[in-house]
């Protein structure tokens, strides 16, 4: 087994109502004077209102650009360094929580992130998801150091579109999936690898017991349990199976395919969760898992995850780039065997998913 990296969790990270308020006391226990704030145009709509004013921290707030490229995180990082701020706080969505990440990196200085939505692990993770201009994903860098403080604030979130929260499930449910056909195949699990694995497994389990529920409550806007439930689920859980696993709780053959799907214009518009729902259920098919492919089916159709490339309006003209951008050299789909996975064999198992929908 090679060696892993353990990088569990943020520095801390507090999930409750009115948290927000404690921002400051929390920013100045850690000796930050000087912030600069990132957010998106939707995500300071969704943010503002519960965002406390300083009254000691000095703070600047920028706009990015709507994409994390590094060409992004350079110039926040310029930015940040002639505000001569001692931290970036980033309040938003999965691509502005990992361009700040990347900008503090470069600089050394400490991240605070604020999530204005649940669809993804980024606000846990030390990594980001690099994408170039045009929204074609390139490649994920892992950073040194996590996440020094991870507010979530359930009054925010609540607050987002319903689809962003169904992604997040989606997003969430690859966790065991991919995580178990890596660790399946270790002849023995160090004690990290088993955290991973297990933690995986309640991803799954969490989100089958409770992600009905926790979209009745988004529909309604009500925070109860089972939305907390869910959102931790997403944030928390989620990320502690790449945070304990390393290379073994991260990806494999379903975000694969959703790299795949990049590059397809009309997929750029499609929640990353949504692609990854989908790339589930190609993995499953390649894993020739048809119960499992069915219990997925079942479950998606109560929630709305797409099934098939016709639910996300895609023709099947693609399938054969799909394939081959799946299947690159260095793609994650590659770790589910020996050997790797060919463009031919994600060709068939995307048309036997298509025609058993």
């Amino acid at each position: 087994m090679a060696e892993l990296v353990v990088r569990g969790a943020p520095a801390e990270y507090v999930c409750r109502v009115g948290v927000l308020e404690e921002l400051e006391e929390k920013l100045l226990l850690r000796n930050i004077q000087r912030v600069l704030i990132v957010t998106g145009v939707q995500s300071w709509i969704a943010a503002e209102s519960l965002f406390p004013s300083f009254h000691t921290v000095e703070s600047r707030r920028i706009t990015y650009n709507g994409e994390c490229t590094l060409e992004e995180m350079d110039r926040l990082a310029n930015v940040a360094h002639a505000f001569q701020a001692d931290a970036i706080i980033g309040v938003g969505g999965g691509k502005v929580l990992d361009v700040v990440k990347g900008a503090c990196h470069q600089l050394g200085r400490k991240s605070i992130l604020i999530p204005t939505l649940a669809s993804n692990c980024a606000p846990w993770t030390p990594l980001s998801v690099i994408y170039t201009e045009d929204g074609q994903m390139t490649h994920y860098d892992i950073y040194p150091s996590s996440v020094d403080l991870l507010l979530v604030e359930p009054q925010i979130l609540i607050s987002a579109p319903v689809s962003m929260l169904i992604a997040g499930i989606g997003d969430t449910l690859a966790k065991w999936v991919e995580a178990d056909v890596l660790i399946c195949q270790l002849p023995h699990l160090s004690l990290p690898v088993k955290i991973a694995h297990d933690t995986a497994k309640l991803c799954a389990d969490e989100m089958f017991a409770h992600g009905e529920a926790a979209i009745k409550a988004s529909k309604e806007k009500q925070v109860h349990d089972s939305f907390i439930r869910i959102v931790e689920t997403i944030i928390m859980l989620g990320g502690m199976v790449g945070g304990y696993g390393d290379q073994y709780g991260r990806i494999a053959g379903a975000h694969s395919i959703h790299n795949g799907l990049t590059v397809v214009p009309e997929a750029h518009s499609i929640l990353h969760g949504d692609k990854v729902a989908y790339g589930i259920l190609v993995q499953l098919t390649l894993e020739g898992k048809s119960d499992e492919v069915a219990r997925y089916i079942s479950f998606y159709e109560r929630l709305g995850l797409p099934k098939s490339l016709q639910d996300m309006k895609i023709a099947n003209k693609w399938i054969k780039k799909i394939a081959e951008q799946t299947t690159r050299t260095n793609e994650s789909i590659h770790l589910m065997k020996d050997g790797g996975v060919t463009a031919e064999e994600v060709t068939s198992a995307i048309l036997a998913l298509e025609s058993s929908i």
